[in-house]
């Protein structure tokens, strides 16, 4: 009885079988090196975005409402942040260039080098325009100063149109409208006080009318008193 000989046959290096199954498998191939060139993007950018936005970096932002703008500029700048003035408010309670608000505001963690807006309190009053008051009603004329911030007192003048706007001052200047002025400015209006009506004025008329016709009577009695005292003492 004869046996066979099994004969092992060398096996194939690891690239020309994977070039074998490229070859064989072109589709799957190809959704493979899709899928790497994808990953691979992803990770690379991935890798841009963590480097570009400084993730991990943070800074605390130093409290600075109270402070003068030199020492806040100077706190900020040695913090490495930037900063930008963003708006000034007028006031008379805090000394000028005091900051009274700050964004974002004390104690944040943000991304060194980030920009800190300020407010603060302005080195001279603000200028606003003088709306046309000229000829409209005393509430009219009022709630347009009063809108800009402006204190207003009102006179009375002679008019015969009453609570009608006739001009406005201050400080004893006069103003047109237009004109430029501080918002800490004081506006005095001049309104009209009108004339006093018909029925007021024929009753005031009846009233010293009267009252001469009765100082004509007693004075004509007090004659005839003195007359008749006069025959009896003939």
């Amino acid at each position: 009885m004869s046996t066979a000989k099994k004969t092992n046959k060398p096996s194939k290096p690891l690239i020309e079988r994977f070039k074998e199954f490229s070859h064989d498998h072109p589709v799957i191939m190809n959704i493979v090196y899709i899928i790497l060139t994808a990953t691979v993007l992803v990770w690379l950018l991935l890798l841009f975005l963590d480097s570009w936005t400084r993730h991990g970096d943070e800074a605390t932002v130093p409290p600075l409402k109270g402070t003068s703008i030199e020492l806040a500029v100077m706190t900020l700048e040695n913090d490495g942040f930037e900063w930008e003035i963003m708006d000034s408010v007028y006031e008379t309670v805090r000394e000028p260039g005091t900051v009274v608000e700050q964004t974002p505001c004390a104690g944040a963690r943000v991304k060194p080098g980030r920009k800190v807006y300020l407010t603060i309190v302005a080195f001279s009053p603000k200028m606003v325009t003088v709306p046309d008051f000229m000829n409209i009603s005393m509430r009219q004329g009022r709630s347009m100063f009063e809108g800009l911030g402006i204190e207003v007192s009102v006179v009375t003048v002679p008019s015969e149109y009453k609570d009608l706007v006739l001009g406005a001052k201050s400080g004893g200047v006069p103003l047109r409208p237009g004109q430029r002025i501080p918002v800490s400015s004081k506006v005095v209006l001049e309104v009209g006080g009108g004339l006093a009506s018909d029925d007021e004025a024929d009753m005031s008329d009846y009233d010293i009318e009267t009252e001469d016709r009765s100082v004509g009577v007693t004075n004509t009695a007090d004659d005839d008193d003195e007359t008749l005292n006069l025959l009896l003492q003939d």
